[in-house]
């Protein structure tokens, strides 16, 4: 069963009696929303303040000031984009707690580690290419991972990001948003050019990745529902973040980061993360000349802002929902800031498929496991899960339906459930041209996915029925691929086989990302992946 579905624009009140950043804001004057291949931007952003105005966004109705509407009210509170700017500028690597500064240092470990993969696939080179063919031998700039280039800051942002997603070892947060993809490149750009320490890095690559998940955290389904892939689209706040931070950006220059990574910000219709960062570094660069204008503070969530053109609502109103609660506020996005780490929600997509196969091959790999169950024994599998992982990209406009009753195909969620009781695993290289088991290809025609609107993401409930008549089951958490550095640091070791680096400068990259925080150069870092 589906979660409710909003059926219109108008006809429900928004927390009723209370006072929310979106009453505060009232209507717009905005002219309207210009749509391109590079995704949806406000025309213009001049907003008039009217107490109690209920625009809805530009898929609902709303009354909107007029030139004889009431006269505009004082603002109340500062913007979104200032409390995030105000938050950032004042952060210390000393406010980080422990748990913070292990997954920072994880996460640039597994981002390097798919940068190496990535650098030797065709869809990891082409991007070096192209950078290099435009930029090779700028003076300054900054360096290409692993081929050691040096061009443009946002030409080595997006070979390092290209090569990122080439090499498949993304992280996850909220199925759809991978921010290492992005915000990793654009910090070790940032770090480079400022000779910034390890624990600067780590205080911006933090700072990034938590305002992105901030930002995208109840909108990422309702956001893609419209066309736009909101790893992309939000793809370029966390890296513009970072760098700025780690740049040591005044709040005022991260506002305008802010506010510019809206106008730059794209649509992944194709292109993905390495685009947000090339224009992540833009924003930046502009912010640094003192481009983008205060007016602009409230481009978040005044009318005709970003919320408004991406999540077709500025009120809090979504289409669809992980969790099946179709309203949500935008005071979320800052309530708690610095007191609780949505960074810490991130896992790791150690296997280089859609993040919600991978549960599927740790959890039955782990039932199979406990109970001694091998291939031979299995009758038929059923996993239960988030209705929304079986709709990929969007119920809107679903291009895989894994819950259909049809002949799977290898990548499918019943493909990878059936490499976990088979194999008790998937390789981390992929298959590198091997053919799949037999064995696989027979047992993922007997698994059966079936949706609920009950099951958190990226937790299915895998039950195993034998031959003999028993039935064996496991619930997983959803935090399965959340772990400490050290975790990371033994699965990831699993790639040295197909990385440009001997086994021991791997070694080496690890033990530098254990130690970051006591690195006087976080660069040192992309010097341990170039070749020889």
């Amino acid at each position: 069963m589906e979660p409710e579905k909003r059926q219109d624009g108008g006809g429900r009140e928004q927390n009723p009696g209370g006072v929310t950043r979106r009453s505060v804001l009232g209507g717009a004057v905005a002219g309207g929303i210009a749509v391109g291949l590079g995704g949806a931007a406000p025309l213009f952003a001049a907003a008039r303040e009217v107490p109690g105005a209920k625009g809805a966004g530009p898929d609902g109705e709303g009354t909107r000031a007029g030139p004889d509407g009431p006269a505009p009210a004082l603002r109340q509170e500062r913007s979104l984009s200032r409390e995030l700017a105000a938050w950032v500028a004042a952060l210390r690597y000393e406010d980080l707690p422990p748990a913070v500064v292990d997954r920072a240092k994880g996460l640039s470990l597994h981002a390097i580690s798919s940068v190496l993969i990535g650098s030797g696939l065709d869809n990891g080179r082409r991007w070096v290419r192209l950078v290099e063919e435009e930029e090779a031998g700028v003076p300054g700039g900054a360096t290409i991972m692993v081929e050691g280039t040096r061009v443009t800051r946002g030409g080595a942002a997006l070979a390092n990001a290209g090569m990122l997603n080439a090499g498949g070892k993304w992280d996850t947060f909220r199925m759809l948003i991978h921010a290492g993809t992005s915000v990793v490149p654009c910090a070790f750009v940032a770090a480079e050019s400022a000779g910034a320490s390890g624990r600067d890095y780590l205080t911006g690559i933090t700072a990034g990745y938590e305002v992105m998940n901030r930002l995208s955290r109840d909108y990422v389904p309702t956001v893609m529902a419209r066309g736009f892939h909101p790893g992309i689209v939000f793809g370029i706040f966390g890296p513009a973040v970072a760098a700025a931070k780690i740049l040591g950006y005044t709040e005022d220059q991260i506002q305008r980061v802010i506010s510019l990574s809206v106008a730059l910000a794209i649509s992944g219709r194709g292109m993905r993360e390495q685009g947000a960062a090339r224009n992540a570094m833009l924003a930046v660069a502009l912010a640094g000349q003192d481009e983008g204008s205060p007016e602009d503070d409230y481009i978040l969530e005044q009318d005709g802002g970003f919320y408004w053109a991406y999540a077709g609502d500025n009120s809090g109103r979504l289409t669809y929902s992980f969790v099946g609660d179709t309203q949500t506020s935008l005071d979320r996005i800052t309530a708690g800031l610095g007191e609780e780490w949505l960074f810490l929600e991130t896992l790791y997509r150690i296997y280089s498929t859609a993040g919600y196969n991978i549960a599927h091959v740790d959890v039955t790999a782990a039932l199979c496991e406990e109970h001694d169950i091998r291939y031979e024994d299995v009758e038929r599998v059923e996993a239960v899960v988030n209705w929304l992982e079986t709709q990929y990209p969007s119920p809107a406009f679903p291009a895989r339906r894994e819950d259909l009753d049809v002949d799977p195909t290898p990548g499918s969620t019943r493909y990878y459930t059936a490499y976990g009781v088979v194999q008790r695993g998937f390789p981390l290289l992929g298959l590198r041209g091997a053919d799949d088991p037999p064995e696989v290809l027979e047992l993922m025609r007997r698994v059966r996915i079936i949706p609920s609107n009950q099951m958190p993401l990226f937790a299915p409930r895998i039950t195993i029925f034998t031959r003999d008549g028993q039935s064996y089951s496991r619930q997983a958490t959803g935090r399965e691929f959340i772990w400490d550095f050290e975790e990371e640091a033994r699965r990831i070791r699993g790639i040295t086989g197909g990385i440009p680096i001997s086994a021991a400068r791997f070694e080496e990259l690890i033990s530098a990302c254990r130690n970051l925080d006591e690195e006087a150069r976080a660069d040192r870092l992309i010097g341990l992946t170039l070749r020889g």
